[in-house]
């Protein structure tokens, strides 16, 4: 569950470190200033949507440490790290929602999905929850039940 004063206070640290003001920073994310003037007193949780806009807007933000205080602030690239980085396959590469026979997008189905889900990842690990975002803000959760 969100903590609603440790978002805050993350936000904050956002804002100090870009030099913003609460009005610039909304302007730039594309919100009232009230919201987060609201989100920083603690009356309002952010949306779903206020967090996409944070992230989009500032890059070295990470969704986790944003939400959660774990990970980095601003975030480092992953030339930087020193755990190696697995080379992806053109395997792995591939749009999951293609038909392989025209190579045209098309709508996946929450059967199809929801059929596949207990399939083992490449290391062994069952897959637990699927989260599609789509462009307009809203998003599919698929569970493994």
């Amino acid at each position: 569950m969100l903590n609603n004063a440790d978002f805050s206070k993350r936000l904050q640290k956002v804002i100090e470190y870009y030099s913003e003001s609460a009005s610039s920073f909304a302007e730039k994310i594309g919100v009232q200033r009230s919201s987060i003037s609201h989100i920083l007193s603690g009356r309002n949780k952010p949306s779903l949507e206020f967090v996409l806009k944070v992230l989009s807007s500032f890059p070295e933000v990470e969704l986790y440490w944003l939400m959660n205080g774990k990970g980095e602030f601003p975030k480092i690239e992953s030339q930087n790290r020193q755990e190696p980085i697995a080379p992806v396959s053109k395997k792995d590469d591939q749009n999951l929602f293609t038909d392989s026979k025209n190579e045209n997008p098309v709508e996946p189905k929450n059967s199809d999905l929801l059929k596949n889900i207990n399939h083992k990842s490449s290391n062994g690990k069952i897959i637990e929850r699927i989260v599609i975002f789509y462009s307009d803000g809203s998003f599919s959760n698929f569970e493994n039940s």
